[in-house]
């Protein structure tokens, strides 16, 4: 094969993730087996830290936007350079504080002025 015609999002901060949480669910699926709740519990917490991994990686650069990429930035190892100052409809950045600026970056229609003449 020629190799991809699409972006298919493979990222550090994703894989990352998902062997975090393949871990955590693979001990939760052990702790149900065996009826104990330390187990599950133990499950539990290591895929909620496999969320928190994901996302920090994503806000440091390893993750990508939501959206296709440009082609150059199709591989795993490329960092978003764009994801210090936030992407603007990732729910993550927005969690962070990121990405706000731009989204209210947009002229406000002032709250003083009456309908009839804000329309003309």
């Amino acid at each position: 094969m020629a190799g991809h015609l699409y972006d298919e999002g493979h990222t550090v901060a994703g894989w990352t993730g998902f062997g975090i949480a393949a871990v955590g669910t693979a001990v939760t699926g052990v702790g149900v087996c065996a009826v104990s709740p330390a187990l599950l519990g133990g499950g539990l917490a290591v895929v909620a830290v496999s969320v928190l991994v994901t996302w920090a990686l994503h806000l440091a650069g390893w993750g990508k936007p939501p959206g296709v990429r440009p082609r150059a930035e199709w591989g795993m190892r490329v960092r978003d350079t764009g994801a210090r100052g936030g992407h603007p409809e990732c729910v993550g950045c927005r969690l962070a504080g990121r990405g706000r600026g731009r989204r209210d970056a947009a002229p406000a229609v002032p709250t003083d002025v009456a309908p009839e003449t804000a329309s003309s």
